[in-house]
């Protein structure tokens, strides 16, 4: 583990880079830290006497630091884990420090996003540098104070303590700090003396949270802001033709009527009376032919049929090994399209003038999205103000930012302050979802072993980031080939909670316990014997590791007793690489009344260090449950465009009653931080469909899982 890191920091530039979490992460934080013993945290940290530290952290003289948080908060746990990491090196008490949420801030911050569980990974470096560093300069300021040695001084606790055992806090010091040169070398605390990372921490927003104040975009509200409820296109693909809004404008607290492209605004001075004032347009669309599931099944079924593929990945020569095997197996998938359904749903709020625009609410590429309002407004994105709210859910959907930009146009052409919200059924009407994906996997036998492996990927619009080559089992078979078509639709599709990996890990992973029963071995030693070929590979396209997958199996093995559980509990397997972390997933079903119920599943997860156990685990447990909810009940389809579900009374998600344990153990190792928002879904699905497969003998080749198994409810 390296302890040393040159900074070649400028005063200037010191803490501007410390924040921007390297690549797009999620950094920031605003840490509040009691320096000396016993202080209570003021009600009102703002009034406090703060001296500029540098561009990023101020200090209090009585104490208190400050640390601004510039990334977007999903709920992934990043306001509260990031400011661990920095509390650990600054050497401060983790109960002494408060999270503030930064607005948007090119100028200082770098890559204001939240998706690809990526933050802490890519900022792990440089936020355990930040406090290091700033550590290091309240040290060298307390010597200088004292005339002593910097080395004979530590910090501990918000204090610096000399040989003679003097304390100083570092509001004490921080006058002398902000003058004195940014050190070029400073030491990292090694992982056997961390006292914060690897510790829980609750919530930094739980209290407000579960009273109720004010957090999310749908909170937020000005004295003079109108509401917007906007009627849209009833089908993909539609135009407007005409409007009448004579009986909306007849709505009491209607204010105005704007259409504005395909789209038509109801201003209103309430949420009812602008959902009210909707509903009363009339308003003519086109009727040319739109597009159905019906015909997406067929579609894809005609492109995996074809020849006309683009090539991702191609080892060996496929072709040989298929016509020299004794036999191949090979198999069809398909997924349906999926909305992302966040708690809370979209909303946005645009005060657009000719001196400002000001836009707040949840986003996740809150830099993008102010990039697309300037364009849209023909405005400098430097003159837009963003600030960002916590989200109540985003799993890829904020990712888009149609919502504010519905927001900023409607305001330029009202002149007025508006919040656009969407209600539950503009939410699952007017989406952008999972793409709907149909995956053919053939694998060659003969003797006895794997010798050839193709894997075919169809999708409409195509599969947001592209199928992933290089995954499992890339390296692990010597003929592996990987390929990837699309088809163009009017359907807008994008990003959803692991993407490219949500459906092929169940596609795969049921793929490859199918092929274990066919050769007749353990499902789980076929994985492991296949890793073997890939732990030493010099491929540097290679994204996961064979080790560290082999160890994640082998605990999640030990960990569920695999093979070793009583007569009627039947037991699926799973194992999955995904933004940049290793996952393996044991999932248990019995039977009551001849019925399948999922009773359990056992997860190991190799991450890394793991910086906020509780935070952890919460991630991973809501991966799994979420996962398996898709796999088993989820359903989403179209009929001429428009979607045949609207709101939960006939899209299913999964209920309390339904989610069975889930028991979640981390690989321990020393390794920097890897993603955790999203690796645990992938799995979930493969291996309740094994479990299934072993408890009723029938395998399962489409999601969601209901409609395979008819009459049979899975959960009791």
């Amino acid at each position: 583990m390296k302890t040393k890191i040159n900074t070649n920091f400028s005063r200037r530039n010191f803490l501007k880079a410390s924040v921007l979490a390297s690549g797009g992460m999620l950094i920031g934080f605003n840490l509040l830290t009691a320096c000396k013993k016993d202080v209570v945290m003021p009600l009102d940290v703002e009034s406090l006497n703060f001296n500029d530290f540098n561009a990023y952290i101020k200090i209090s003289d009585e104490g208190y630091v400050t640390i601004f948080s510039p990334n977007p908060e999903i709920g992934q746990g990043v306001k509260t884990s990031m400011p661990m990491i920095i509390a650990e090196e600054l050497d401060v008490e983790w109960d002494k420090i408060n999270v503030v949420q930064a607005a948007l801030d090119t100028k200082n911050f770098s890559n204001q996003v939240a998706g690809g569980s990526q933050s802490i990974r890519r900022s792990w470096n440089i936020l355990r540098q930040t406090g290091a560093t700033a550590k290091q300069m309240l040290v060298n300021a307390a010597a200088v104070k004292w005339k002593v040695d910097a080395s004979t001084c530590r910090a501990s606790k918000g204090f610096i303590i000399n040989a003679n055992g003097e304390k100083l806090g570092y509001g004490d010091v921080v006058k002398e700090a902000a003058v004195l040169e940014v050190p070029k070398d400073v030491k990292l605390k090694k992982v056997k003396d961390f006292s914060i990372i690897g510790k829980d921490a609750i919530n930094v927003d739980i209290d407000k949270i579960i009273t109720g104040k004010p957090l999310y975009g749908l909170d937020f509200k000005t004295e003079d802001m109108m509401i917007a409820a906007v009627l849209r296109p009833p089908a993909f693909g539609q135009k407007l033709v005409s409007f009448d809004a004579t009986k909306t404008n007849a709505v009491d607290g209607v204010v105005e009527v704007i259409k504005f492209g395909n789209k038509i605004a109801v201003l209103a001075s309430s949420t009812w009376a602008a959902m009210k004032g909707k509903k009363a347009l009339k308003a003519q669309w086109n009727k040319e032919k739109l597009e159905s599931t019906k015909n997406h099944n067929q579609i894809l079924n005609l492109i995996l049929d074809g020849k006309k593929f683009n090539v991702r990945r191609d080892d060996g020569d496929v072709k040989k090994a298929f016509a020299s095997a004794d036999k191949v197996l090979e198999r069809t998938y398909h997924s349906p399209f999926l909305p992302h359904n966040c708690l809370e749903p979209m909303n946005f709020y645009a005060d657009v003038s000719a001196e400002k625009v000001h836009l707040v609410g949840p986003i996740q590429t809150p830099n993008w999205t102010v990039n697309r309002v300037a364009k849209l407004l023909d405005r400098k994105p430097k003159d837009i103000h963003c600030e960002m709210t916590r989200m109540g859910g985003g799993f890829g959907r904020r990712l888009y930012g149609d919502f504010a930009l519905e927001a900023a146009e409607i305001s330029s052409l009202a002149n007025k302050p508006v919040k656009v919200f969407f209600s539950r059924e503009d939410d699952m009407t007017a989406g952008r979802y999972r793409p709907a994906i149909k995956y053919r996997i053939a694998a060659s036998l003969k003797d006895g072993k794997i010798t050839g492996y193709h894997l075919k990927e169809a999708a409409i619009n195509g599969n947001m980031y592209g199928l992933i080559p290089h995954f499992f089992p890339a390296g692990c078979i010597s003929n592996y080939k990987v390929e990837t078509e699309n088809y163009k639709s009017n359907i807008t599709t994008g990003a959803w909670r692991a993407p490219y990996t949500n459906f092929l890990a169940f596609a795969e992973q049921s793929f490859f316990d199918e092929l274990a029963e066919e050769l007749n071995v353990d499902t789980i030693q076929l994985r492991l014997d296949l890793l073997q070929n890939v732990k030493n590979t010099k491929d540097k396209n290679i994204k996961y590791s064979g080790q560290r997958m082999e160890d994640t199996i082998k605990l999640v093995r030990e960990k569920a007793n695999w093979g070793k559980r009583p007569e009627g509990v039947y037991q699926g397997f799973a194992a999955y690489y995904s933004h940049n972390t290793h996952v393996a997933e044991i999932a248990e079903i019995v039977l009551k009344n001849g019925l399948p119920v999922i009773k359990k599943v056992t997860v190991a997860v190799d991450c890394g260090i793991v910086v906020n156990p509780t935070g952890a685990i919460n991630q991973v447990q809501g991966g799994v449950l979420d996962g398996i909810g898709h796999a088993m009940y989820s359903d989403f389809s179209f009929s001429n465009g428009k979607p045949n579900s609207k709101n939960f009374d006939t899209y299913k998600l999964i209920r309390m009653q339904e989610t069975p344990k889930v028991e979640v153990h981390f690989v321990k190792n020393e390794k920097s931080p890897t993603g955790l928002g999203e690796p645990g879904l992938p799995p979930a699905g493969g291996a309740v469909a094994n479990a299934i497969n072993a408890a009723l003998g029938k395998r399962l080749y489409s999601q969601p899982f209901v409609n395979n198994l008819k009459n049979i409810s899975v959960f009791g």
